[in-house]
This record gives C-alpha cells, structure tokens and sequence, in this order.
C-alpha cells in the first residue's frame, strides 16, 4: 500500500467496556470502520493469534479502500506486531479502557467467569496502567469507565482517533 493508513486500537481488560462500546462508536463515527474482534470466536475459537492476523487483515483491506478500522479488544503491540499485515499500517495506536475493581468484578461475574479468571483480569488490568507510559508509543492514553455513560466513553475515543488524523 503505497498511501498507509493508520489502526486504531481500544484494548482494555475484559470487563472495561470495549464490546459496549461498539455500536455508539459506529453511530457517531460512521466514516469508521468499527469491529469487536471478539466477534470471530464463534467461527476460529480461542486461537488468538488467527484472530489477530484475520482482524489486520480486514483493517488492511479496510484501508486499501480508504477507511480506516477502529478494533475494540483486548490487543497488545507485541502481538500485533507479529502479523502479517502489520506492516501495511502508518502507525497502530492504542487507548485503554479501565474501570476500578468493584465494577470489573461484577461486569465478568454477570458473566459467569470464575474467581481465578476475575482475579486474572484486575491484575491485567492493573499491568496495562503500569505499562502505558513506558511500552507503548505514543504513550497508550485511559478513559476510565466506571461511571461514564457509553455516549461519554465513545465520544472520547473520536477525540482521540480524530488527533492521529
């Protein structure tokens, strides 16, 4: 691709708000690409890695038409950089979504995830505020979404998308 265009990336750990955030992120950015790569489980199962390198592959393809992709999951440069399409991006940009441990907690337990898996999630949780600074560049920016209204947390992240542009 001669004319690259930069991705966009909303990580978080599970429970932040990424999937809630999907749809209110299409209707006020429509000129946006806007996936839940979550969505590909069904299909590929638990294999991270084939669902990394297919969502890149759409935002490649996405970009060869002239838009750009937003993807809402929980995605880290390291592995991002390990696809085959990530060489066809400007840049891969990253926002972390982040809610204290109370409403995390009750968010997956609605889900019926285990203790363990809970436990899992704050403490990654936790690691992606250490590392935001020092391990992502630019510096991986937060909106915490505890008590935020989704229209708030959507409205956020065009600000964000809309400084890289």
């Amino acid at each position: 691709m001669e004319n690259k265009l930069p991705l966009f990336i909303v990580t978080g750990a599970s429970g932040s708000g990424k999937t809630y955030v999907v749809k209110e992120l299409r209707a006020i950015m429509p000129d946006f690409d806007v996936f839940d790569p979550d969505d590909m489980i069904e299909f590929v199962g638990q294999d991270w890695e084939k669902i990394r390198n297919i969502w890149l592959r759409v935002a490649r393809n996405t970009a060869q038409s002239g838009r750009m992709t937003i993807l809402c999951g929980t995605m880290m440069p390291w592995d991002i950089e390990k696809c085959a399409d990530f060489p066809c991006f400007k840049h891969v940009y990253y926002l972390n979504l982040h809610c204290d441990e109370e409403t995390r907690e009750k968010r997956l337990r609605e889900r019926n995830w285990s203790e363990e898996m809970i436990q899992d999630h704050k403490n990654f949780a936790k690691a992606l505020l250490d590392m935001a600074d020092k391990d992502f560049s630019p510096p991986m920016p937060t909106i915490y979404t505890t008590d935020c209204d989704v229209t708030i947390v959507a409205a956020l992240i065009k600000e964000w998308v809309l400084r890289y542009i």
